[in-house]
């Protein structure tokens, strides 16, 4: 059975019972990383452990938001929001909570025989700064789910599970950039989602790159990389074949000539049209009519 400890109001923590631990450590997917303890404590006035013993797993704390302290192999270390440490296994350690502004801090008790690799090369604690790209907010709901999985079940495939996620919580950590990186591309994708369906309802009006830019949000150079990221096409290019799809539907479908056609994709020069339709299309807009007429 699973034993939930209570202290602080509004603490959640659980002390996984020692079948569900050996486990985790016999079975390959989490032998090589798996929780023995976790839990939330917010706003933890007078928090504060010692060990003189030291315990056999790592301890990790994520503050994110108050402050605190640690103290490890001879050294004290203050902590502030939105910081992150280990403390290794096998080292005597204490910390606690600041009397002026307790912390409210995310913290598992964890090991594996890949446990190693996610241990910062410092002791120090770690910053994670909110900034756009930082996904903090998701990676506390990363957090969330391992709790929530522990909450419903303890038998293997929910323990399997929430060590799986604990994976990707801890190296949302130890690649730091590459996780604000692909958090970037796929807001973006969500900003050219938008910005697409902005172009086909303004398909017949002019367009410059820096007018769509504006609208997503990005500098034109930063917008034009999440574009090609996105599409394989530059903003321009992407927008002139919707207006030669959109011609292509009035060549078909109307009996409208040239020159009305390319006024209403929103490019006034007849001449200009044509050339642009034949090099996108393969044929001029009259073969293309010809080809599709009756």
């Amino acid at each position: 059975m699973l034993k939930i400890k209570e202290g602080f109001r509004g603490e959640k923590s659980y002390i996984l019972p020692p079948a569900a631990v050996a486990l985790m450590e016999e079975h390959p997917l989490s032998a090589i990383l798996h929780i023995t303890d976790i839990g939330y404590y917010p706003r933890a006035a007078n928090h504060y452990r010692e060990r003189f013993t030291p315990l056999k797993v790592n301890v990790f704390i994520y503050c994110v938001a108050g402050e605190g302290w640690y103290y490890v192999d001879g050294h004290r270390y203050q902590v502030g929001p939105d910081t992150f440490f280990i403390l290794p296994a096998g080292l005597a350690h204490s910390y606690g909570a600041s009397d002026d502004n307790p912390w409210t801090i995310y913290w598992i008790h964890f090991g594996g025989t890949l446990a190693s690799e996610y241990m910062p090369e410092s002791p120090s604690p770690i910053e994670i700064k909110p900034g756009q790209s930082s996904r903090i907010a998701s990676r506390i709901d990363i957090f969330e789910e391992i709790m929530a999985t522990l909450d419903i079940a303890l038998d293997r495939e929910h323990l399997l599970y929430a060590c799986s996620v604990f994976h990707h919580f801890l190296g949302s950590l130890r690649f730091l950039q590459q996780y604000r990186s692909a958090g970037s591309i796929a807001d973006g994708h969500d900003v050219i989602s938008r910005t697409i369906r902005y172009m086909n309802e303004n398909v017949s009006k002019p367009m410059r790159l820096d007018q769509l830019a504006e609208y997503a949000g990005y500098s034109k150079s930063q917008f034009s990389t999440l574009f090609r990221q996105a599409t394989g096409s530059s903003p321009i290019d992407y927008f002139n074949r919707l207006k030669m799809k959109y011609a292509c539907r009035l060549l078909e479908g109307t009996s409208l000539n040239i020159n009305n056609i390319c006024h209403k994709v929103g490019i006034p020069d007849p001449y200009y049209f044509s050339r642009l339709f034949k090099s996108l299309v393969g044929k001029s807009p009259q073969a293309y009519r010809s080809g599709h007429a009756g």
